[in-house]
């Protein structure tokens, strides 16, 4: 009998790479903010901004002032990120800031309860207190990521978070979808006699299950990861002012992001290709809505991409190892190419049904191996500003692509045009893309570890 034959086979969770304890848990985190990202940004509370927050103004009105919203908050973190990185690998805080934004995010989802018809302007401020509090805990999120990680398995570890995340965010949004769709079921109030307020309460509650869901799941992660060791960059003491070292620390991150050439060059990639999924990902259902699709339809089909995504999640995994990561983000873009082609003839359920179908196959794997690929190239010890960094990348894609559709709108008095046009990201980004030699960047990276375990200080 041969050594491979004795070996026993790897468990579903070695295969997933969800085996150890801290694995689990950093991946419940995308289990718990999962929620927020499908029912507030996606599914629910677009409709509700449009339909009742909005009451009163026009569908491309309330579409600007949503659209005005989502660029205020993702500008906003998009600037603090790096900073807050820099923080938290000086200050060993990636766990105390990710709670601290976390709670502003889950406060503010908890507080669109008190949303009513016409308070557009309360629901826009609340929305961007939530994006702000969301995408910043993503920038700590993602930074523990290379270490709880090894090498080998981070690929994986990656895409089942989004996996997590779909599974969670499916099964709330189904609970929320059935509650919305049938009060009656729930002891809700009902029937042509109910005052507005009542009307709306299925869904003000949903709102508030996401920031329990929110919280309540992400308890795992504040339990069995552990927070990363402090690590001195020449010229750093203990017990320095932690944000004049945290200014410092950001000017060295960035001058050092320039000569990781591959890792900057992955960025600047991310950059456009996912300007064009964070547009789809937020405009879909005021889209939808604008072009007199069901709110039924329209969360049901946003309920599709959830449990597809969660599947295909895992599959781009173990894709990514047999073609290559670069290789299976390639054939996610491609498809999101086709994706914004059939967006724009979009007319009816149907259609809008085949594109959320196509976008649970591509998008979580895309964005999981986008995370990955760009952790896999950067050292450790500075984990927390290179993610701060990829969080600027990242949000001021999530700035320019709803802006660009404010300014076609604006222009042209059509969101069709502007859904259209986002395929010019997709194939810009694909074309940097192939420019990043991934092996040179993880070698790169590692030489940086090794050079500063070898020469630098290390503190707890």
């Amino acid at each position: 009998m041969t050594h491979a034959e004795l070996k026993p086979r790897p468990t579903l969770l070695e295969r997933l790479a969800l085996h150890r304890p801290e694995l689990m848990a950093w991946a419940m985190y995308d289990w718990a903010n999962s929620a927020f990202m499908v029912v507030i940004i996606t599914a629910v509370f677009p409709i509700y901004f449009s339909s009742v927050a909005a009451a009163g103004l026009t569908p491309s009105q309330a579409t600007l002032r949503f659209t005005i919203a989502t660029t205020v908050g993702l500008a906003i973190i998009a600037i603090l990120s790096p900073l807050l990185g820099a923080i938290a690998d000086y200050a060993a805080a990636k766990k105390k800031l990710l709670g601290l934004f976390l709670l502003l995010g889950a406060g503010s989802t908890g507080m669109m309860f008190f949303i009513e018809r016409g308070d557009w302007l309360l629901a826009a401020i609340l929305f961007i207190l939530a994006n702000i509090g969301a995408n910043g805990s993503f920038v700590f999120y993602d930074a523990l990521l290379p270490h709880v990680a090894r090498p080998e398995e981070i690929d994986r570890v990656s895409t089942s978070g989004y996996a997590m995340g779909y599974l969670g965010s499916g099964m709330l949004l189904a609970l929320n979808l059935a509650w919305i769709q049938k009060p009656q079921w729930f002891g809700f109030p009902t029937g042509p006699g109910i005052s507005p307020s009542q009307a709306t309460l299925p869904v003000r509650l949903a709102f508030v299950s996401v920031a329990v869901w929110w919280v309540l799941f992400s308890i795992p992660l504040f339990r069995r990861v552990a927070e990363p060791g402090r690590m001195l960059i020449p010229g750093e003491i203990r017990g320095a002012n932690p944000l004049l070292a945290a200014w410092r620390r950001m000017i060295v991150t960035f001058r050092e992001l320039r000569g990781f050439r591959n890792a900057f060059l992955m960025l600047i990639a991310f950059l456009i290709y996912n300007d064009g999924i964070g547009t789809i990902i937020r405009m879909a259902t005021i889209y939808g809505t604008e072009v007199g699709i069901g709110q039924g339809a329209l969360i049901a089909s946003i309920l599709l991409v959830q449990f597809v995504g969660v599947p295909f999640a895992f599959l781009f995994g173990h894709l990514a190892g047999r073609i290559g990561v670069k290789q299976a983000i390639f054939l996610g873009l491609v498809v999101y190419a086709g994706i914004s082609v059939l967006g724009y003839f979009m007319t009816n359920a149907t259609h809008f049904l085949i594109l959320a179908l196509l976008v649970g196959m591509v998008q979580g794997g895309t964005q999981a191996l986008s995370r990955s690929l760009f952790a896999s190239m950067i050292p450790k010890h500075q984990s927390g500003e290179f993610f701060g960094f990829f969080a600027v990348f990242e949000k001021f894609a999530g700035v320019f692509g709803p802006a660009i559709v404010a300014a076609v709108i604006s222009v042209t008095g059509s969101t069709r045009i502007s859904i259209l046009s986002v395929i010019v990201f997709f194939v810009a980004g694909a074309w940097l893309l192939l420019k990043v030699d991934v092996t040179e960047g993880q070698r790169e990276a590692r030489a940086a570890e090794i050079m500063v375990l070898s020469g630098r200080s290390i503190g707890n």
